[in-house]
């Protein structure tokens, strides 16, 4: 049964990322303190609460009379995007954590029927290592990016001390004053001007002529987004991260940005030493929204929102730093070259004459052109990495205190993915490989050892 409303434009990059080329997704994960033993309540959350935020929860894509796609309301039964997954009774955390790994990649690969809304929820009600239970949110990108997935997650949610309090997020500090950037006049104008035409020119370069060499985080095969992934996390103190910030004096994401290619480059070498000198080349989605903090979904979803819903980033290639030597590197020089390379280019306009050249496209040859330039410049590139900002505090759902949460991009052609997301003081850092190919286990070692070697640096600064 069909709701009798008009339809919705798809926005642009929605088009994109739901086309015969791309299909992207993102997997939101919620892990639990206590068993989940409330389903009918969970139920009636996702009905009046969940459903209500955005009409494009309720409405699957349709092809309209000249090709353009829109949202088309439909009846939405909640039993076609609940699962609940069957494991064996009575086994031990660590053997669930084996079947959780196997059902969450499974449900990774999972192609959305595109005749009922793009969402669905798989409560998994087994403890494992991390969680006494797990709440799976798998979304469409075509839904919104992940500034709109998280705000309407978090919609849904309450602070776990209190209520009747909202929840807060950390405050956002420029690094440079508006006056100190005004000051600079012409010389930043020129600088400006001049990283626009670099970055632009080296960003089509990269989408369409050079290819990143194959290394043990790029396999160049063809297809790899359809191919298995593996997931797995790890968690570090955002106290540890703002102590080696400050003695360096760059920023939070300097800081993360610079350890990941850190461990990045340590596992390169480690699994082939030819590979520390090799081209490898990261997309960092950046979000251009200039807001502190998140809007409510009510403020979000106003005509003239300056904070809308919908899919609002954009993609910079930034290249891995090489080791000095073949033997180690020093992890602060290292950050400091991240530190460098990010400067540039966040003093820099490409993002925007990217977003304009993929409008052109779409323009002139339709949404499956700019489809394939997008898959395109992810698969020449070797990783990618996006981050969230988290509440500070403790939050919950339906009485269930949240005790982790992590996110992933799936169906991105690549065989490294990278996201990040800050909760409770913590930073949670999922890796997604591909399962063959890259060894999590081995990755994930890596990174954490350049955490650590980056710390020890930091505090042998003098004060």
């Amino acid at each position: 049964m069909e709701f009798e409303e008009g339809l919705e434009p798809v926005s642009p990059t929605g088009q994109y990322f739901n086309s015969s080329v791309l299909s992207v997704s993102i997997i939101a994960v919620m892990e639990f303190e206590i068993p989940i033993n409330n389903l009918p309540s969970i139920m009636s959350l996702v009905k009046d609460v969940f459903l209500p935020i955005n009409p494009r929860f309720s409405s699957i894509m349709v092809t309209g009379e000249k090709g353009e796609k829109q949202w088309k309301r439909v009846e939405v039964k909640l039993e076609d995007h609940i699962n609940v997954p069957i494991f064996p009774i009575g086994l031990s955390p660590d053997s669930y954590d084996e079947y959780f790994d196997d059902y969450i990649s499974k449900i990774a690969m999972n192609h959305f029927p595109q005749n009922k809304p793009l969402w669905e929820i798989h409560i998994v009600k087994y403890p494992t290592s991390n969680a006494a239970g797990t709440i799976i949110f798998k979304l469409h990108h075509a839904l919104g990016d992940g500034y709109s997935l998280m705000g309407a997650l978090l919609s849904s949610m309450q602070r776990a001390d209190n209520p009747s309090l909202p929840l807060t997020f950390p405050f956002r500090q420029r690094s440079e004053s508006k006056s100190d950037r005004l000051s600079r006049g012409v010389s930043q104008l020129v600088s400006l001007i001049f990283n626009t035409i670099h970055d632009f020119g080296w960003s089509m370069l990269k989408s369409n002529l050079i290819e990143d060499d194959r290394t043990p985080i790029r396999s160049g095969e063809k297809g790899v987004e359809f191919r298995p992934i593996t997931i797995s996390t790890m968690t570090f103190s955002l106290d540890h991260i703002k102590f080696i910030k400050d003695k360096l004096g760059v920023t939070i994401n300097d800081v993360i940005t610079g350890i990941i290619f850190f461990g990045t480059r340590l596992y390169m070498q480690e699994v082939s030493q030819k590979s520390s000198k090799a081209d490898s080349t990261a997309i960092v989605l950046l979000s251009t929204r200039t807001v502190k903090g998140y809007k409510s979904v009510k403020e979000m979803i106003k005509p003239e929102s300056d904070t809308p819903w919908g899919n609002q980033f954009g993609l910079l290639h930034v290249s891995i730093p090489k080791f000095t030597n073949l033997k180690s590197s020093n992890p602060l020089e290292f950050v400091l070259k991240v530190h460098k390379i990010i400067r540039k280019k966040r003093n820099s306009s490409s993002v925007y004459f990217t977003g304009r050249l993929l409008s052109i496209m779409k323009k002139l040859k339709g949404p499956e052109a700019a489809s394939k330039y997008i898959h395109r410049a992810s698969n020449y590139s070797s990783m990618s990495i996006s981050n969230m900002i988290g509440p500070v505090e403790q939050m919950a759902l339906v009485k269930h205190p949240v005790k982790g949460l992590y996110f992933m991009t799936l169906k991105v052609p690549q065989s490294l993915t990278i996201t990040m997301v800050s909760y409770m003081g913590n930073l949670r850092v999922a890796v997604g490989s591909e399962k063959g190919f890259l060894d999590p286990h081995k990755f994930k070692s890596c990174v954490i050892n350049a955490f650590e070697m980056t710390l020890q640096a930091a505090h042998e600064i003098p004060t």
